[in-house]
């Protein structure tokens, strides 16, 4: 059967929809499904990483993000209705040429994806709205994914975005091993409350007289903490609250204004609005593969992450951003299919590690900074990278491919697209780079770099690159 679409992306939540606007600006007839009738609501994965910023430079959305939301405010830990010390969130970010986007940014997750949404439509892409996939089957030539009304569609590549529980991944019979980081379940709220201020994230670690965990250093605290978030541009806050193992948590808005007096001098008066609710108690997990045939795996379908240090959302937003050249460069430039093998490859010891890293962060162990950011993550291992220099500079074949400016060029814009782009010996680029010449990837990695360009073209060829980069320098 003819395929109606290349590439179904199953589930339009971040990891989805980036996929889709990568898709569409590189020609490729992409279909996003959604079961859902609209975009899920609620604040839940608000912290944008810097690389995530650097993305979405490149997707098109930076400017429409940065306006949506801010900085991280200020942590303020609350005792018996008073205030009692600050907290940093995050350690202080070193500002380089080469790291413009130095520091977390904070948008609610709805507004994430409602901008990625309208970015998919603006490039012509699509979305379907109450289309449930319920499973699949695949061959040699394509997915055929069977939706809950009746219907089918074949695509000659599908992709899982939708979600931990996905549906897709328990059809193809994909195992995913993972554990309880911790045994308290939480609740998650988008409030809108009178009394308090909107420049601090708000701590109360144990409740009113009611002693309990501290705001460890980079933890997540004892069984009682609960923190009131104001969420940059709309009035509400995000209000999370930890509980004793095997309490039922209560999502109705009663109880969460009966919790918010419990365990502050706030009032249940002054909860003006409860205007979304969840639970969840904190896991990680990570699926056996990220690919099964004609079938891959992206975001919280591939791993699940504790929310400490804001990994979830930005993992998956690098895992798209690492499948969308490669599908696009198979289906329209040639590329061989053995192209896409090198998405497990590269992307899933990333997801293992930054697993432990939100663990970490998660259990007080490791301070969000440095590495919570995504900017050191990396390829250096990978099949796709080859590095001919016999004394390499600071930027090595597999490393994020730093900003600059070169002959009045800035190098991020220069990379924007879908191509690749190529880094000839310049003044400006060794000051940044180190010395030698440099094919930098469609996501922004350095793929290939040496003294010279001998053996250039014989990568380029492996890759399926020709025709498809830029000369710079």
């Amino acid at each position: 059967m003819a395929a109606q679409v290349d590439v179904l992306v199953v589930g339009a939540g971040p990891s989805g929809l980036a996929l889709g606007v990568d898709l569409a600006r590189r020609g490729v007839d992409a279909l996003v499904v959604e079961r859902a009738d609209g975009l899920s609501p609620g604040s839940r994965g608000k912290g944008l990483q810097p690389r995530t910023l650097e993305v979405f430079h490149d997707l098109g959305v930076l400017d429409a993000i940065r306006a949506a939301g801010g900085t991280y405010p200020v942590g303020m830990v609350w005792r018996d209705g008073r205030r009692v010390g600050e907290y940093r969130m995050f350690d202080a970010p070193e500002a380089t040429e080469g790291v413009p986007f130095d520091e977390p940014w904070m948008v609610p997750q709805w507004r994430t994806q409602e901008i990625l949404l309208a970015r998919l439509r603006e490039l012509g892409g699509r979305v379907a709205f109450r289309r449930e996939a319920v499973g699949l089957a695949q061959d040699g030539d394509g997915v055929t994914v069977y939706f809950a009304d009746g219907t089918e569609l074949r695509a000659r590549y599908a992709v899982a975005a939708d979600g931990g529980r996905s549906t897709v991944r328990r059809a193809l019979g994909v195992g995913m091993v993972g554990e309880a980081v911790d045994p308290f379940p939480a609740l998650v709220a988008d409030v809108r409350i009178t009394g308090l201020d909107r420049d601090n994230w708000h701590f109360f670690p144990g409740g009113e007289g009611a002693g309990g965990g501290e705001v460890a250093g980079g933890g997540e605290g004892g069984d009682r903490l609960m923190a009131i978030c104001p969420l940059a541009g709309t009035e509400d806050f995000q209000l999370v609250a930890r509980f004793p193992e095997g309490t039922a948590v209560d999502l109705s808005p009663d109880a969460v204004r009966d919790l918010v007096a419990a365990r502050s001098h706030l009032r249940r008066e002054d909860v003006n609005e409860v205007r979304w609710t969840s639970d969840f108690r904190p896991r990680a997990a990570l699926a056996d593969r990220f690919r099964a045939g004609r079938v891959l795996l992206v975001g919280d379908a591939a791993h699940v992450h504790s929310p400490a240090g804001g990994q979830g959302l930005n993992t998956g937003v690098q895992d798209v951003y690492n499948l969308g050249w490669k599908l696009g460069a198979v289906l329209r430039d040639g590329a061989p299919a053995s192209l896409l093998d090198t998405y497990e490859e590269e992307r899933r010891p990333i997801a293992a590690g930054v697993l432990r890293l939100s663990r970490s962060v998660h259990r007080g162990e490791t301070r969000r900074g440095g590495a919570t950011r995504q900017l050191g993550l990396g390829y250096r291992t990978s099949s796709l990278t080859e590095e001919t220099r016999g004394n390499p500079g600071p930027v090595r074949a597999g490393d994020r491919a730093p900003d600059a400016t070169v002959n009045g060029l800035r190098l991020f814009d220069a990379f924007r697209g879908p191509h690749w782009t190529l880094l000839t010996a310049d003044a400006d680029v060794a000051r940044v780079y180190g010395a030698g010449v440099f094919l930098i990837r469609p996501d922004g990695y350095v793929g290939w770099a040496g003294e010279t360009p001998e053996g250039l073209a014989e990568y380029v060829g492996r890759v399926g690159a020709e025709g498809a980069y830029r000369t710079l320098g």
